[in-house]
């Protein structure tokens, strides 16, 4: 009798927990409220709009994930775990989303740990490959970067082919869902650097998608070691220590890294609102509860 009563003060706890650190997080970074008030609406709602592109493209990253360790989940409850995974993932310790996702799945689906760190693993090598190579486009161009791109997707397709202990695992796996997580992960890469071209070019007009590509590509790897709320100082670290391949000065940088932390943090409390507001809580209260 009592459960009926804590699930809705749960969910409102939750709600008003994760309300509190978006405001907490914007008063300890009062440096974000004071660019984001000098940067035009427009630039703010493109960056919104391709931050919700963001969340599509990581929705079918989910969902192709989920396909190649032999399950299927909903479209709709897919796209909203990914957005709580990533709520989780941005205030929570350690980058705690994937984890997160992989207890889910395990509780509702019955889907194998070890077989979804297996398709982790495959979307980290993609994502890692296609960052790489907007990094080192600096160096031998769009043209040689397209056919290493080639090279790399043919060497990744025969993985599971090559006579290694740790490649032949993958066989456990079904990868007719590599393909889908491919476009998914390039479509994701791609989004990226068009948020970092809209934020770079409406403080410096003069950056180029060329160079807001190899800054994303510098970027994206901060991913591998951040410990922070959404890669913070790491990411930055990245961009100013390869700064001699785009050329983008420290003032661009870091105004536009504010505007990003922003939007990014004002997109996840939409979110939040839009996650207790449409499905009342039922889900999420799912969520939480098969995740122990």
């Amino acid at each position: 009798m009592l459960s009926r009563y804590w699930k809705p003060i749960g969910s409102i706890l939750i709600l008003l927990v994760t309300i509190s650190v978006c405001i907490y997080f914007f008063k300890s970074h009062p440096q974000i409220g004071d660019q984001l008030k000098h940067t035009s609406v427009r630039t703010l709602l493109t960056v919104l709009f391709l931050y919700l592109l963001f969340m599509a493209a990581l929705g079918l990253i989910t969902n192709s994930t989920v396909a190649i360790c032999r399950g299927a989940i909903p479209m709709g409850e897919t796209f909203l775990l990914t957005a709580y995974s990533s709520i989780i993932n941005f205030f929570g310790p350690l980058q705690s989303g994937p984890a997160f996702r992989a207890l889910y799945l395990k509780k509702k689906y019955n889907v194998s740990v070890k077989n979804y760190a297996l398709a982790s693993i495959l979307y980290y090598l993609l994502y890692a490959m296609f960052s790489g190579l907007l990094l080192i486009s600096a160096f031998i161009g769009w043209f040689f970067t397209a056919v290493l791109a080639i090279v790399g997707l043919v060497v990744f397709y025969y993985l599971p082919r090559l006579p290694i202990k740790k490649f032949q695992q993958l066989k456990t796996l079904d990868l007719k869902g590599v393909p889908l997580l491919t476009v998914a992960t390039f479509l994701q890469v791609w989004v990226l650097v068009l948020i970092f071209y809209t934020e770079l070019h409406s403080v410096n007009p003069a950056v180029t998608l060329s160079q807001a590509a190899i800054y994303t590509g510098a970027a994206n790897f901060a991913l591998f070691v951040s410990i922070t709320p959404g890669a913070i100082g790491f990411r930055e670290a990245f961009v100013l220590f390869t700064q001699h391949l785009h050329h983008i000065d420290n003032a661009t940088i870091v105004a536009a890294s504010l505007i990003d932390r922003g939007v990014y943090v004002a997109m996840l409390l939409l979110l939040v609102v839009l996650i207790f507001g449409s499905q009342g809580g039922r889900k999420l209260r799912s969520l939480k509860s098969t995740s122990k």
